[in-house]
C-alpha cells in the first residue's frame, strides 16, 4: 500500500486517514479467533520515553508513531461525521470488553473514597486508586487481548496506565488523554479492534472513558496538567471537541453559535460529545462563559462546524502534539515506534 500523503486538515484527509486505518488493521485476525490462532512472532517491548529535549521534537514529528497516531485520530473523526451518539453501530466483543474494563476502573473509584486532608485539591486517595490500576493493568488488558497476542499485553498496558493522570502530581491533561487514544490505536494495530469498530471506539469506548475521567477529576479534585487557564480550550480534554464537532457537521439547525446557549446544550448534550463537554464545563466553572472559557467562546463565532472541526485539528497539532511539555511524557514501543515513517510498517 502506498505511503499516506500529508495527513493535514484538507479535503483529502478522510481518504488518507482511511488508508492508514486499513493499513493498521489489514491482515489481522479478529478478536474471536484467539484460541486456534498461532502465537504472534512480533517482538513487543515495554514503551519508554524518547523525547528528552526540545530538539528531539523533530524525531517525534517524523516518526511512525506520529503518523499512525494522527491518522488514527483523523480516521475516527471521519467515522463519526454527522452521526449522533444514539446512531446504531456495530458493537463487537472487543468493544464490550473495553467497556467492562472501564467499568472496573469506575467501580474502584467508588471503593476508594476521598480522604480528609487540609488541601482542597489533589486528594491523596487518588494514589490508592492509581496503585490498584498500576498493579492490575496487565490483567485488565489481558481480558481484552486474545491469548495468541498475550505477548503484546505488557506493551499495550503501559498506555492504559499513562491515560488516567499522574499519581505524583494528582493531575490530568491532554497528554493523558493522548495516552488513551494511543492505547486504542495499539489495539487496532494488533488487530483486536478493526476498521468497522471505529464508530464504537468513539461513541462507546472513548465516551465511557470520558465519564470515568470526569468522575476521577471530580472525586479526587485533580489539578489540570499544564493548563493554560482561560486561554486553553479546556482544562482536561481536547479529543471530544474534535470528534464532537465532526458529529455536528451539516446539522440541520445546530450551529456553532448554539453551544453557548444553555437551552440548546441541555436539549442536545446526550446526542453530541461536544455539547456534553460544554455542559461539564458549565457545571464545574462559575461566571460568564466568555471569561472562563475564552477560546471556546471565540469558536462559537465560527460560521460552520466543518470549519470548527478543521480549526480544532490544527489547534490540537499545534497546542498538544507539537508542545514539548506534553510530548516529553509520551512513550514509544514496537507498536508506536520512534523510528522515521516508513512505507511498510
Amino acid at each position: 500500500m502506498a505511503e499516506p500523503l500529508d495527513i493535514s486538515v484538507a479535503e483529502g484527509t478522510a481518504s488518507t486517514a482511511q488508508l492508514l486505518a486499513d493499513r493498521v488493521g489489514r491482515d489481522r485476525k479478529p478478536v474471536n479467533s484467539s484460541e486456534d490462532a498461532p502465537p504472534t512472532t512480533q517482538n513487543f517491548i515495554i514503551p519508554k520515553k524518547e523525547i528528552h529535549t526540545v530538539p528531539d521534537m523533530g524525531k517525534w514529528k517524523r516518526s511512525q508513531a506520529y503518523a499512525d497516531y494522527i491518522g488514527f485520530i483523523l480516521t475516527l473523526n471521519e467515522g463519526v461525521k454527522g452521526k449522533k451518539l444514539s446512531f446504531e453501530y456495530k458493537v463487537s466483543e472487543a468493544i464490550e470488553k473495553l467497556v467492562a474494563l472501564l467499568n472496573t476502573l469506575d467501580r474502584w473509584i467508588d471503593e476508594t473514597p476521598p480522604v480528609d486532608q487540609p488541601s482542597r485539591f489533589g486528594n491523596k486517595a487518588y494514589r490508592t486508586w492509581y496503585a490498584k490500576l498500576d498493579q492490575e493493568a496487565e490483567n485488565l488488558v489481558a481480558t481484552v487481548v486474545p491469548t495468541h497476542l498475550a505477548a503484546a499485553v505488557p506493551e499495550v498496558a503501559v498506555y492504559l496506565k499513562e491515560s488516567v493522570g499522574n499519581s505524583t502530581r494528582i493531575d490530568y491533561g491532554t497528554g493523558h488523554e493522548a495516552a488513551f487514544a494511543a492505547f486504542l490505536c495499539c489495539l487496532c494495530k494488533i488487530g483486536v479492534l478493526r476498521v468497522d469498530d471505529q464508530i464504537a471506539i468513539v461513541f462507546k469506548v472513548f465516551n465511557r472513558y470520558l465519564e470515568v475521567m470526569r468522575k476521577l477529576q471530580k472525586t479526587y479534585r485533580m489539578e489540570p496538567a499544564g493548563s493554560q487557564g482561560v486561554w486553553g480550550l479546556d482544562d482536561f480534554q481536547f479529543l471530544p471537541f474534535i470528534w464532537g464537532s465532526s458529529q455536528l457537521i451539516d446539522h440541520p439547525y445546530l450551529e456553532p453559535r448554539h453551544f453557548v446557549d444553555e437551552k440548546a446544550v441541555n436539549e442536545n448534550h446526550k446526542d453530541y460529545m461536544f455539547l456534553e463537554c460544554i455542559l461539564f464545563i458549565t457545571e464545574m466553572k462559575t461566571g460568564p462563559f466568555a471569561e472562563h472559557s475564552n477560546q471556546l467562546w471565540n469558536i462559537s463565532a465560527v460560521p460552520s462546524w466543518s470549519k470548527v472541526n478543521q480549526g480544532l485539528i490544527r489547534m490540537y497539532k499545534a497546542e498538544c502534539l507539537e508542545k514539548f511539555p506534553v510530548i516529553q511524557h509520551f512513550k514509544f514501543g514496537s507498536l508506536l515506534p520512534i523510528h522515521p515513517v516508513t512505507s511498510s510498517c
